[in-house]
């Protein structure tokens, strides 16, 4: 799939979380639609269960209800979000047909040995779905900074190049960044502490 990443309308749905476990059993999930030159166009919003395993199914559903043609790549802030709620990397890809970039930040030896601990009644689907998510390939970005992605519908000159795009200053792309404070902006609302 070629990319045009240089065009001027180039659009990335980045999506973002946030939970306080023990306030809640849902994490909000906020998308933003953020253009290249810096235009925010659009955003959706979900709930994922905390430790549960509906999070592909929320971010297919966040891209769908926007109803869109225009958006040219999906981005995601990490593939195991709300408490160990593992997202299909490669069924997302497929359903909304989109280049992906999963994006995290730091190094890890995996999650396999949380999944077993935390969850003997499921743990065997939570490490398939991972392991098929595949190992993470380091990026250095023109910040300087090291990221670790997944990506899917490109090579690894179009990720970093995306990336590059998106990403203004430190390590995390605008449209995850702005998602990221959309819904911990969102989730201390809704869970205010008196």
């Amino acid at each position: 799939m070629r990319l045009h990443i240089h065009k001027k309308a180039f659009r990335a749905f980045g999506i973002s979380e946030s939970f306080i476990k023990g306030l809640s059993d849902k994490s909000i999930l906020a998308g933003v639609v953020l253009r290249s030159d810096g235009i925010i166009d659009g955003f959706a919003f979900s709930r994922a269960t905390l430790g549960g395993m509906d999070a592909t199914e929320k971010i297919i559903g966040m891209y769908k209800a926007l109803k869109r043609d225009d958006i040219n790549v999906l981005m995601l802030n990490g593939c195991v979000i709300s408490w160990y709620n593992v997202i299909d990397l490669s069924r997302i890809y497929e359903e909304v047909s989109l280049p992906l970039i999963c994006v995290t930040y730091e190094e890890s030896p995996g999650l396999e040995k949380y999944f077993m601990e935390l969850f003997p009644e499921d743990y065997e689907k939570r490490i398939e779905i991972y392991r098929k998510n595949g190992p993470r390939t380091t990026v250095k970005l023109h910040t300087g900074f090291k990221v670790y992605i997944r990506f899917y519908g490109m090579d690894i000159e179009a990720a970093k190049a995306v990336l590059d795009k998106f990403t203004l200053h430190g390590a995390v792309p605008e449209p995850l960044r702005i998602a990221r404070l959309l819904a911990r902006g969102i989730m201390k609302t809704l869970y205010k502490q008196e």
